[in-house]
Order: C-alpha cells, then sequence, then structure tokens
C-alpha cells in the first residue's frame, strides 16, 4: 500500500500547535495511508508546548522532528520576532524536507500542511514543487474577513486609518455590516500592518485551506466562499472541525479533581465559569470591577483568575498566591462568597465546562474556548481582548445569535492596557443573562452542540470535507 507523507509546520504557540496535532491525529486515524511528519520550531516564549508532544502516542504514522533553536534578537515585537524566527529556519526546514525526499523508507511528500502564521513557509514548498494547505485555526467568517480586507488594501489602498475612520464594513462572510470596533487588532494598527499584508497574501498563495470550524455552524461563510465574486476565486476552503484541543497537564494551586468536586454538588446549570485564555489577565482595577458585578448577582462561579506579567513582557500569565489574591480583591470578598464560589489560578477548561453544573462561560471568545463551548453547549457572555476575539464575539452574538454581550469593542492594546474599564453593573448584566435559564440563545446553543457532535460522524459535513481533502492529497502522490 502506498503511503502519502505530509509535512506539518505548525506555529509554536499553545493554542495554535495543540489544534495542529490534534488536526494530525484526526487525519492518520481516517485514513492509514497517511504518514505525518511534524517540524517542531522552538520559540522561547512558549515553553510549555513540549508537554503535548510528550504525550502523543509515537507511532509509525506520527514521525517528530526537532528543528534546532534559533536565538532572536533580545526584547524584539513578537511580530517581528516570528518573522526572523520563520527566516532563521528555513534552512533547517529546507534540509528536513530534503532528508524526507531522499530518505528509503519514506511515500512521496504528498503536501506541506503549514499554520496560518507560518504561511512564509510556503516557498520553500514551492522549490520541492509540493502544493501546500494551510491549517487555519479560526472561524469560516474569520478567514473571509481577512482575505477580503487584504484585497482591499492591496487593490483600493484602504489602509489601517481608513478602516477605523469608517461606522460598518460590508464584508462578504458577515451577513450582518461589522462595526470596525469590532475587526481584529491586526488590521487597525498601522504597526501589524506589513505582518498582517505578509501573512494573509501567504493565505491566498496556498492550495487549500483548512478550517477549525464547520458549516453548521458558519453556513453563511462557507457559503459565501464559492457564490460571492471577492472570494470565490481563492484557495478552496476544508471546514473540518470542531478539533477539541485536550488539557496540558499543569500544576496549579488548585488541583482540578477539587474544583470538579466542588461542582458536582451545585445545581444543574447554576455556576458561571470566568476564564479568559492562555494570555488573559486583568488590572487591579478591572479585578476589583469583576469582583463587585460577581458578589451583586449573587451567582454561584469559578473564576480563573491570573497574575498579569509585566508590560512588555511576552510571557503568559502566572497564578496569584493566596496572599496575593487577597491583595486585588476587594476585603473580605473571598470570606463573603466562600461556598458559592471559587477563585482559582488556571483552570482544567473543558471539564469545566463539560460539567452539568456549568450553565455560563465569561469567555475572551479565542475560537479554540468558542468551538468547546458550543460543544458543550454552555453559552457564552463576550469579553474580548485581542487577535481575532471582538470578530468572535461579533459573530456569537449578532450572527449566530448563541451568546449574550458583556463587551463586543473591548480590547486589550498591544504591549499595553485595556481601551476602557468595564464597570461592574454591565458585567453583573451579562453574569445575569447568560445564566437565563429560558434565553433563546440557550436553546440556540443546545441545537448547535448536537450539530458539532455529529458534523463529524459519517453523512455529516466535516467528515464529508475531510475526505474530500485526503482525496486531494492522495491525488498529489
Amino acid at each position: 500500500m502506498k503511503k502519502a507523507e505530509v509535512v506539518f509546520i505548525p506555529f509554536p504557540a499553545p493554542s495554535h500547535l495543540v489544534s495542529t496535532l490534534e488536526f494530525a491525529k484526526l487525519l492518520i486515524n481516517h485514513d492509514n495511508r497517511l504518514r505525518i511528519t511534524i517540524l517542531v520550531m522552538k520559540f522561547p516564549h512558549f515553553a510549555d508546548t513540549d508537554v503535548y508532544i510528550k504525550s502523543l502516542p509515537i507511532s509509525d504514522s506520527l514521525n517528530f522532528i526537532n528543528l534546532p533553536e534559533c536565538s532572536l534578537p533580545p526584547n524584539s515585537d513578537p511580530r517581528s520576532a516570528f518573522g526572523a524566527l520563520f527566516e532563521a529556519q528555513k534552512p533547517h526546514i529546507r534540509q528536513a524536507v530534503s532528508d524526507l525526499t531522499t530518505g528509503e523508507q519514506h511515500g512521496p511528500i504528498a503536501s506541506f500542511v503549514v499554520d496560518m502564521f507560518c504561511t512564509t513557509m510556503i516557498d520553500i514548498a514551492k522549490e520541492f514543487s509540493i502544493p501546500t494547505l494551510v491549517f487555519f485555526t479560526s472561524g469560516v467568517a474569520s478567514l473571509g474577513l481577512n482575505l477580503y480586507l487584504h484585497t482591499l488594501r492591496e487593490r483600493d489602498n484602504v489602509d489601517p486609518i481608513q478602516l477605523q475612520q469608517q461606522a460598518e464594513l460590508a464584508i462578504p462572510t458577515f451577513a450582518n455590516l461589522v462595526p470596525s470596533t469590532s475587526l481584529p487588532g491586526s488590521v487597525l494598527s498601522k504597526q501589524a500592518e506589513s505582518f498582517f499584508m505578509n501573512n494573509v497574501g501567504g493565505l491566498k498563495k496556498a492550495d487549500g485551506i483548512i478550517v477549525n470550524s464547520f458549516e453548521e455552524l458558519e453556513s453563511h461563510a462557507v457559503h459565501s466562499f464559492s457564490a460571492h465574486p471577492e472570494l470565490s476565486s481563492l484557495p478552496i476552503i476544508y471546514p473540518i472541525g470542531p478539533i477539541l484541543t485536550p488539557e496540558p497537564k499543569t500544576k496549579s494551586v488548585v488541583e482540578p479533581d477539587d474544583i470538579i468536586k466542588w461542582l458536582d454538588d451545585q445545581p444543574p446549570s447554576s455556576v458561571v465559569f470566568f476564564c479568559f485564555g492562555t494570555r488573559g489577565s486583568f488590572d487591579e482595577d478591572q479585578v476589583k470591577e469583576m469582583a463587585h458585578a460577581i458578589e451583586n448577582s449573587g451567582a454561584r462561579f469559578v473564576w480563573s483568575l491570573r497574575k498579569p506579567q509585566p508590560k512588555a513582557a511576552m510571557a503568559a500569565p502566572s497564578d496569584y498566591s493566596l496572599s496575593d489574591l487577597s491583595l486585588v480583591l476587594p476585603e473580605g470578598f473571598l470570606d463573603r462568597t466562600n461556598g458559592i464560589g471559587r477563585v482559582i489560578g488556571w483552570a482544567p477548561q473543558t471539564q469545566i465546562l463539560a460539567h452539568p453544573a456549568t450553565g455560563g462561560f465569561v469567555s475572551h471568545c479565542g475560537w479554540n474556548s468558542t468551538l468547546e463551548s458550543i460543544y458543550f453547549g454552555v453559552p457564552i457572555a463576550t469579553w474580548p481582548l485581542f487577535a481575532e476575539q471582538q470578530t468572535n464575539a461579533f459573530q456569537l452574538v449578532c450572527e449566530l445569535k448563541i451568546a449574550v454581550e458583556i463587551a463586543l469593542d473591548y480590547r486589550v492594546e498591544f504591549n499595553g492596557g485595556p481601551n476602557y474599564l468595564l464597570t461592574a453593573d454591565k458585567i453583573e448584566r451579562g453574569i445575569r443573562s447568560v445564566l437565563d435559564k429560558d434565553g433563546e440563545f440557550r436553546k440556540k446553543v443546545k441545537e448547535m452542540s448536537e450539530k458539532s457532535r455529529t458534523t463529524l460522524l459519517e453523512g455529516g459535513s466535516s467528515y464529508t470535507y475531510l475526505g474530500r481533502l485526503i482525496d486531494y492529497i492522495m491525488n498529489q502522490v
């Protein structure tokens, strides 16, 4: 039986790497003619990626090559640091691919799969005349928005300043007009412009784009790729999600079992879960507003509260010690809420969302978290921070109507602070809304949860797209 080799080049951040590895597992479980080699780049700021790689079962079908570490200029802006990292890694990747093509035991390389941030690696694939697929770790609507705004910039010279000046924009992958305050930071910032143009320009050079989403969730967006003249000439898309990401085994102040035991004692759908992803944290003023909102709402809660890193540092937030916690929270908060809520550090997010006691999720709307909340049927109250999270929040509240709004335009500036302070009354309204048992959005989330579970089974749309994708890969051999 001929085996087709597929070379993966993931982005080294945990949120990207983990879903890429899960996608690799999905491919080889679906078709035993595929063999995947993953080229692992190391990046000093993302140290915990080893945990995931070590947890994967080693098999004949899955193979890892650790690329040599490259030193980067100190204190550089992460966007230029990533560019420097990719350029420094190109010779190593070229060598690894060359070794694979001449190796005896491997089948021919059928395609590259590169992360959405690693599109510069398409150049190497072209040198070897190998087709390239991009793995896009956000949604279809978000992908369409990036491609369309890139076209506006290139063709009509619409720059970030002009985008900010428009109140709303018509974007083909959205049914509603999108407010400029809900656009991703990467398209609004002059500093990010060259990164955005190079990266999205790279997406347009791909032979296909694999998206971690599913047609039942984003039917308008998926349809627009074939129907809208601005998008129909772009690479073909394969929505093959939802790919959920397993949790790392991280040591935290509170043992995960302890939180799950606590949830076991709470009534169904009564607890609101606050969690803002691997990089989300707040300054003391905002933490106090959140605490007042939580206390005033009277709701049961699990709050994953993380300690911010110094402003210029790129490291992820860390956990507070108990003595630090009492300093950032209002005096007596922990005593007064004892029994009805828990403040923790790192959270076992999927376990908490899967628990029947969890009734609402105050979230930054990162795409992995969004897919998890839909899968487990837990409605979100939106509180975006950065990247494409404002766009995801707008999509969840205004397009899909499966979430409630705390904020759609809250934004943490790159290496800076937030654009405003969210007040306790607004947060409290969001908590009450998301726990509303009769909310229309709750019914819609439950329906979407069912669809997210069946789409990857035979006959589902993601199953069908996955089959088409594998046919494409095998046809390259």
